[in-house]
């Protein structure tokens, strides 16, 4: 605890690149016996790697970091604590973070031990979307290997979700190879707020955010996952949040993946119908359970200077608490 106090309250070491830094952690873990490194330093360091929990091409501190960081990888030691394992989609790890990192804040909220593979890659969705499905085989194969463990998979995307218990199924067909392992995934993999309200019951975070909102319903979240009323239970919790409901909520914000970059001008017609049906409410942020909607309205927003944001519930349920 007094070298993490000293590193947090000295201006020199966040300064130091990736060698000295594990150089930090051996020394915290020989003399200090230390476990584990706090969110603040790791939303400190210069390593992109190290900060999305991956290991860095160009260095060894994101794998190293893992082993001397334990409790990143699991965040509990409490055996009496259920367990639950974090799935963390490609636009979360590698553009929004923090996100991430507030969800495993909200699942220990709730009482739980969260357990992340850094292993873990891409479910196949994008290559599955543009028609390489054996690429897409090879990719779930792996997602499968990577979550071996018969217990819960929570996740902050109900798109990678969605389009896991949708069409896993043409990938793995009853009784060839990998299905029994599929239908193990499936039965046990969840969409974070559908997890947190209709499984946990866990509602209240006691979360504070005073700023007016609308919700975007994502395509998948909507449409594959099925949820509707459980991000908007979640947010009329949060104090001082104002949700107001925008025009034509349900329509797509013209991301879809692959279609974004096929369909660019009617796209971003779409993106801009999204936008100004937000706007009409008065919103100073767009609010939803998609890292690759907030992605796609973000570009949109901030090229043409508006004055409102996207933003994840995740985000939102934990902020004003520690």
């Amino acid at each position: 605890m007094l070298f993490f106090i000293r590193f947090f309250h000295d201006p020199t070491l966040f300064s130091l690149g990736c060698k000295k830094l594990f150089t930090i952690f051996a020394i915290a873990k020989k003399e200090y016996g230390c476990s584990s490194v706090g969110r603040a330093l790791v939303s400190k360091t210069r390593c992109r790697a190290f900060e999305s929990l991956l290991p860095c091409k160009s260095c060894s501190i994101g794998r190293l970091f893992l082993f001397y960081g334990k409790s990143l990888v699991t965040f509990n030691s409490n055996a009496n604590v259920m367990t639950v394992d974090l799935f963390i989609p490609c636009f979360i790890d590698q553009i929004y973070p923090d996100t991430a990192f507030n969800t495993v804040k909200l699942l220990r909220k709730a009482g739980l031990e969260v357990n992340y593979n850094p292993e873990q890659t891409c479910c196949g969705q994008p290559a599955f979307n543009s028609g390489y499905w054996d690429e897409t085989k090879t990719l779930a194969n792996k997602f499968i290997r990577d979550f071996p463990n018969e217990r819960h998979i929570i996740s902050p995307s109900a798109s990678c979700t969605g389009f896991i218990k949708n069409y896993y199924p043409d990938l793995f067909k009853s009784g060839q190879p990998g299905f029994v392992d599929y239908q193990r995934l499936n039965r046990n993999l969840f969409e974070l707020t559908d997890y947190l309200v209709n499984h946990l019951n866990f509602t209240d975070f006691g979360a504070e955010f005073p700023h007016k909102v609308c919700y975007h319903d994502a395509c998948t979240a909507l449409r594959e996952y099925g949820i509707r009323q459980e991000p908007r239970l979640l947010l009329s919790k949060v104090k001082g949040l104002e949700l107001v409901e925008m025009e034509d909520t349900e329509t797509c914000c013209g991301f879809g993946g692959t279609f974004s970059a096929k369909f660019t001008a009617i796209s971003t017609a779409m993106t801009e119908q999204k936008v100004e049906n937000a706007l009409k409410t008065g919103a100073e942020y767009i609010i939803s359970t998609e890292s690759s909607c907030i992605m796609n309205l973000e570009g949109y927003i901030l090229k043409n200077n508006l004055p409102i944001k996207p933003i994840h519930i995740a985000d939102i349920l934990a902020s004003g608490w520690e």
